[in-house]
């Protein structure tokens, strides 16, 4: 079936480092892309979309290319800071099937793996 996967569950990278958050899609065709950024406290907004093959997204310093030789869409950010900590939706279509990965930067509310197949 269609579906898109994240491999990392949490993630956790000191500030100023790079992190990438990996996510592959099994799909026919070429699907739109999208990243969710969901802070503590508040619903998923959107962070970053790319509708064909070889858009490059990008918002707050994270970007995310369409590559359909890799079926992939990771989304990376050169510098991550205190405020990046989040968790991280790869969504595809307008389909319910969301895979998350958490984003913990160091401070003292390092929270759990928390990953699920909404």
């Amino acid at each position: 079936g269609n579906s898109v996967t994240q491999m990392d569950g949490q993630v956790s990278r000191s500030e100023g480092t790079s992190v990438t958050i990996n996510c592959t899609y099994s799909i026919s065709g070429y699907p739109n892309l999208f990243w969710y950024v969901q802070y503590l406290g508040e619903g998923p907004e959107l962070l970053l979309k790319a509708m064909k093959a070889n858009d490059k997204g990008t918002n707050k310093g994270f970007e995310a290319t369409y590559n359909t030789e890799t079926t992939s869409f990771h989304l990376e950010k050169d510098s991550v800071q205190e405020s990046d900590s989040a968790v991280y939706y790869c969504a595809l279509r307008d389909t319910v099937m969301k895979l998350q990965g958490e984003l913990s930067t160091n401070s003292e509310q390092q929270r759990g793996l928390d990953a699920e197949c909404l």
